[in-house]
């Protein structure tokens, strides 16, 4: 099956749509097929998938994890919806400290391409939205770091109604000022 890549304006940041099948029995897509990828230039090996379900509500993020353990992800919702978004902080990046969020879901089967050296986050705009992403490297605790949400810098626009659910971590995540 076929995949069509858009680029948008953050170097590398891309939106992946698969071509779904659908008849009488339901529905059927490839999610990741390397050779796919690495013609549209995404040349990472995926080595981890994690999965997260969340409560209508609850934002995680802003995540990334340092050199030499950053980590390229491909994300997608596989039940509900979120608003998924990710922020360029590769310090020589043209775009660096601009951000791009777009609504991934359960209907619509985009995923979101992020390169290493961007921050990311979710929003949860269902109860149960289950979320899905493959990782370019394991998880290393000792390189876990991130950005508060809510960075001026950053300055995002996320579609939250009254105050999202935080982790505690993630509510003391410093500002990129610190």
């Amino acid at each position: 099956m076929k995949f069509t890549f858009t680029k948008t304006e953050l170097a590398g940041l891309i939106v992946v749509s698969p071509q779904v099948g659908s008849d009488e029995r339901g529905t059927f897509s490839e999610n990741y097929k390397m050779s796919e990828f690495k013609k549209a230039g995404i040349k990472d090996i995926f080595v981890q998938e994690n999965r997260s379900v969340s409560r209508k509500g609850v934002l995680r993020g802003l995540h990334y994890q340092l050199a030499p353990h950053a980590q390229a992800k491909l994300v997608r919702c596989g039940r509900g919806r979120i608003y998924d978004m990710a922020a360029d902080l590769r310090p020589r990046s043209k775009t660096y400290g601009k951000s791009f969020g777009l609504e991934l879901s359960e209907a619509n089967g985009l995923m979101l391409y992020i390169p290493a050296g961007f921050v990311h986050g979710f929003y949860a705009l269902t109860d149960k939205a289950e979320v899905m992403y493959k990782c370019s490297k394991e998880y290393a605790p000792s390189h876990d770091s991130g950005v508060r949400w809510n960075d001026p810098v950053l300055n995002i626009k996320w579609p939250i109604v009254g105050k999202p659910k935080l982790s505690k971590k993630d509510s003391e995540l410093p500002f990129l000022e610190d």
